[in-house]
């Protein structure tokens, strides 16, 4: 039996308190726990941008878009870490 896999979109916003560094450090991080459980097809950085209202009082975040192939357990799995995770102030997983 083949494997089933389906194409995910996950949106990532850092805050960019973290500086430079700290946000490649975390950009880094999802794009290898990705590559690790599944096939990445994009990584789109939009960089910075102004949020549309304040999230834990920042007003800036840094835009990330992965674009990946897995399958279908590992969205919940993902979303659990961006969850734990420090200096994510929000993240959506939906199913491309």
């Amino acid at each position: 039996m083949a494997k089933v896999t389906a194409t995910y979109e996950t949106m990532l916003v850092f805050n960019t308190k973290l500086g430079d560094e700290g946000v490649k450090a975390l950009v880094e991080k999802f794009k290898a726990l990705i590559e690790a459980n599944g096939t990445i097809e994009s990584v789109d950085e939009w960089g910075k941008r102004k949020l549309a209202y304040a999230i834990e009082d920042e007003t800036e975040g840094y835009y990330v878009l992965y674009t990946f192939t897995c399958k279908p357990d590992f969205p919940a799995e993902l979303d659990r870490i961006v969850k734990i995770t420090d200096g994510v102030l929000r993240s959506l997983i939906t199913v491309k």
